[in-house]
């Protein structure tokens, strides 16, 4: 547990940034680089017109690796898009509606919960640049926005005392 520890130490020094505001801004960084590509993304799909044809085109056969994984993204996105829809009414969804809407089969998927299933696909195959880019901006971010938030919440609550 010490070696964890002088590990740890030695990052937060190394970066200039306190391991715990590393960890807020690998968080906060992480959400961000999930958020940004899913909405642009979306518009993106939505403005070229290409959602329906990139679900119509993917691989109906669970034979490779690629297929199966393409097959769970768009199941899952379709469940998200249903799960948002539903909630916020979007997505061509009525807000509030039923959860017993039926499963669309992947071949009828339209509009823009075809959108949303290649937003959401797009988001999850970028998940190792994503995290990447989470690790090496943290230091950063944690010491140009989340340490001088620290330290101003600090200084207000110390002058309330």
């Amino acid at each position: 547990m010490d070696r964890y520890r002088a590990t740890l130490a030695a990052v937060a020094a190394r970066t200039g940034a306190p391991l715990s505001s590393l960890l807020l801004s690998f968080a906060v960084l992480h959400e961000a680089t999930a958020v940004v590509p899913l909405v642009g993304a979306f518009y993106a799909a939505r403005a070229l017109g290409v959602g329906e044809r990139i679900v119509a085109t993917l691989p109906s056969d669970h034979d490779s690796w690629v297929a199966r994984k393409c097959n769970t993204w768009v199941d899952d996105g379709q469940k998200w898009a249903a799960r948002v829809g539903r909630r916020y009414g979007v997505f061509g969804y009525e807000k509030g509606a039923p959860d017993d809407q039926l499963f669309i089969p992947h071949d009828r998927i339209a509009g823009d919960i075809a959108n949303a299933v290649v937003a959401y696909a797009a988001t999850k195959a970028l998940l190792p640049v994503r995290i990447g880019a989470a690790l090496y901006l943290s230091p950063a971010f944690s010491r140009a926005i989340i340490d001088p938030t620290r330290r101003g919440f600090a200084r207000v609550f110390r002058k309330g005392h």
